[in-house]
Formats: C-alpha cells, structure tokens, sequence
C-alpha cells in the first residue's frame, strides 16, 4: 500500500509504534507530526531521527491540509484529536484502535485496554485491535482489519503487551497490501 508513495504518520504519545512499524518495514514515513512538544520527555528518541514536525495541540483545517500536502497515506498512532470531516474526506486515513470495538462497540474511545483490565466479570472474553477508515466520529468508520484473541490475562501490563503485539502485525498488513 505505500510503496511509492507518500506516508505521513501522526502521534501524540510517544511514537514507539511508528519506530517499531519503521524498522518491520524496513522503509520510515515520508513525514512524522505530533502534537507534542519539543523536548518532550516521553517521546521515543528513535522517532527524533525521523522528519517530525510540531503542530498545535489542535490543528485547524488548514493547518492539516498544509501538514498532509500531497500525503498518499495517513496513519494515526495515538493521535488524539478528532480530524475535521473536510480533512477525512480529503484523505486516505486509518486508525488502529487497541478495542475489539467489531464486538465490543463500547470500547470506542480513549485507552479501551484499561476499561477491560479493571473488569472482573467474564464481560470481556476476547481482546483485539481493529483498523478502520477515519472518518469524523471516533472510532466509527469502516473496519478494514481485525485481530483478537482470548482474555486470559491477569493485568493491564499483559493486555496492552499483546495489544501492541497484534497492532504492529496489522499495520504490516495494511501496509504490505
């Protein structure tokens, strides 16, 4: 999928997936963004080595479309802003989300892994991530790829382990295809 062309990432946490997706790949995005700051103390030294820019903690229309100029693909990796519906519409972006929001749709939003760790009950038999088409609702557009597997973890640790794991072989997929 992004073989000859032009992938832009976005992020703001702290960009390991990008470095780790980067290194699978054997190929890095064209252009990194976050909306973090400089010198932030939680951003993964490794995506410094990349072409990163810093944008506002909220983005205006212009201010993506400047950004995204000529971007063949986006992917967003903790990105943490809704984009604007002219923007989805413009381009080709994809969010992996760490909920099996395909069975769980109440799992849509912000760290879904914490909301099933603290559950006790047998509510959430299975874990998994999903990438989807970005369109202006959280968490809503269309699933192109999904991964799960049994809940047979004891803490928040193991499930965002295996998340992670299974978040980086999807975004091989999407990418590889």
């Amino acid at each position: 999928m992004i073989k000859g062309k032009k992938w832009v990432t976005l992020f703001s946490h702290t960009g390991s997936e990008i470095v780790n997706i980067s290194k699978k790949l054997s190929r890095s995005p064209d252009l990194v963004i976050t909306n973090n700051t400089p010198g932030d103390k939680y951003i993964n030294k490794e995506i410094l080595k990349k072409k990163i820019v810093y944008t506002d903690k909220n983005p205006t229309v212009e201010s993506y479309r400047t950004l995204l100029e000529d971007a063949d693909i986006v992917t967003l990796h903790g990105w943490m802003r809704i984009i604007p519906k002219e923007i989805c519409k413009e381009y080709n972006i994809y969010n992996l989300h760490p909920g099996l929001i395909t069975k769980y749709p109440e799992l849509k939003g912000a760290d879904p892994q914490k909301r099933v760790a603290v559950c006790l009950d047998d509510r959430y038999k299975s874990i998994g991530c999903v990438i989807h088409k970005v369109i202006p609702k959280v968490d809503e557009g269309k699933v192109l790829l999904e991964s799960s597997t049994a809940n047979d973890f004891y803490s928040e640790e193991e499930i965002s382990c295996r998340l992670h794991e299974m978040a980086l072989s999807l975004w091989l997929e999407l990418l590889h295809n």
